[in-house]
């Protein structure tokens, strides 16, 4: 029998999407089953995305350049002077995906065994990410009971060796919907600078911001411009996740020319999706104004149900379409798959995403699961009820 690799044995499972064959299971025994456990928006893409590509007249499907073409570049940067973001087409270079974007950062950053800090809980793909590039991830937690805010700066000092190669965070968090200030972000851009490391920023979910809060660009930052990498996609944005459209942004000439050499290696981002992507930076203002404000509603319905169930806790999410939850139970992976393999409530069941996965630290999150809001209003509630009823039928079955 063929030996297969370390690296792909050990190799992390999603936690989105591990329970996944439950799910297909309980479908297909007719249970209907509302997908709390992943951002795929429900929410339409701009009608000029799909119609450029409805009404292409290609005849064929032609390779194009490696770091995204000119006028999307421009388009980008004109998309980013909007909010504040200085940049040129040569600081961009146009992935598969902003998943791609920090698999060029990390192999571009680090060499093997090579270690990153990562306030967690993190978007679990990055544990996926690091150990592909075989790098170590360092984690520094950050609190529910703080909603999640940055580490102290103590904390996260005493993480870094000659072996830390850059501090990685989401702003806003996936899957805490923590919205980090201007000033947390220029106190991490400092602490790059001082140690010679990157500070590289998750941005996909710039626009949705809540309550009253305010994004700050890492780009923003007047100092930082040779430490500072920026990765942004249009999925979450455009409800074009399956497009798989992001970049990488930076104004580290050097960083960028090498990040073009593993673009190089994949010749080209998929020209379809790229048209779609070009196209949906001419939507009009209103798309996104609608879109963001009916995220804040269902953040503010999910919360006040949540809130309802006796010893259930609920983050106060300040951006992004997550929230975490603490559950009255000692094992959240368990009882979301008992969520689809032993229950349901007149044929309906929901999906949720265990917590533990998004940290890196062993035993913590072992009772939280993030949960999406992106369905309706209207789902949401039927979600919650279900999930009242399912934690009264396990809590007497596990007592």
């Amino acid at each position: 029998m063929p030996h297969l690799s370390k690296k792909g044995i050990e190799l992390p499972t999603s936690p989105i999407r591990k329970l996944v064959i439950h799910s297909d299971k309980a479908k297909a025994e007719g249970i209907e089953v509302f997908h709390l456990n992943i951002g795929q928006p429900d929410i339409a893409a701009p009608k000029e995305a799909i119609e450029a590509v409805q009404n292409s007249d290609l005849s064929l499907l032609p390779y194009g350049p490696s770091q995204g073409t000119l006028t999307y570049r421009k388009k980008l940067c004109d998309y980013y002077q909007k909010h504040g973001i200085e940049v040129a087409p040569d600081d961009v270079l146009v992935t598969t995906g902003a998943s791609e974007a920090l698999t060029f950062a990390l192999n571009v950053i680090c060499d093997a065994e090579d270690e990153i800090i990562i306030p967690e809980p993190f978007y679990a793909n990055y544990n996926g990410f690091a150990s592909a590039a075989s790098v170590n991830v360092i984690p520094v937690v950050s609190e529910f009971t703080s909603q999640f805010q940055l580490p102290s700066l103590e904390n996260i000092s005493e993480k870094i060796t000659p072996k830390t190669k850059a501090i990685l965070l989401c702003n806003p968090s996936n899957p805490t919907g923590y919205v980090y200030s201007e000033k947390e972000i220029s106190t991490l851009v400092q602490l790059a600078i001082e140690h010679d490391i990157f500070l590289i920023v998750d941005e996909v979910y710039r626009e949705f911001i809540h309550a009253g809060n305010k994004h700050y660009s890492v780009l923003q930052h007047p100092k930082g411009a040779k430490h500072t990498v920026m990765i942004d996609s249009v999925s979450k944005r455009y409800s074009l996740c399956g497009a798989r459209v992001g970049c990488i942004v930076s104004k580290n000439e050097a960083l960028i020319q090498n990040v073009l050499k593993f673009a190089h290696l994949r010749l080209s981002p998929p020209t379809y999706a790229l048209m779609a992507s070009e196209a949906a930076l001419d939507a009009p203002d209103r798309y996104l104004e609608e879109v963001i404000a009916e995220y804040g509603k269902r953040r503010n319905v999910l919360i006040e149900q949540l809130e309802k169930i006796p010893n259930v806790e609920v983050s106060h999410p300040m951006g992004a379409f997550y929230c975490i939850v603490k559950l009255p139970v000692a094992d959240a992976e368990d009882f979301s798959k008992y969520l689809l393999t032993d229950f349901h409530d007149e044929k309906q069941t929901v999906m949720l995403a265990p917590a533990r996965g998004f940290y890196s630290t062993p035993g913590i999150g072992l009772n939280e699961v993030r949960i999406a809001f992106i369905l309706d209003s209207e789902k949401l509630i039927r979600s919650v009820s279900i999930l009242k009823k399912a934690l009264a039928a396990y809590q007497k079955l596990v007592s």
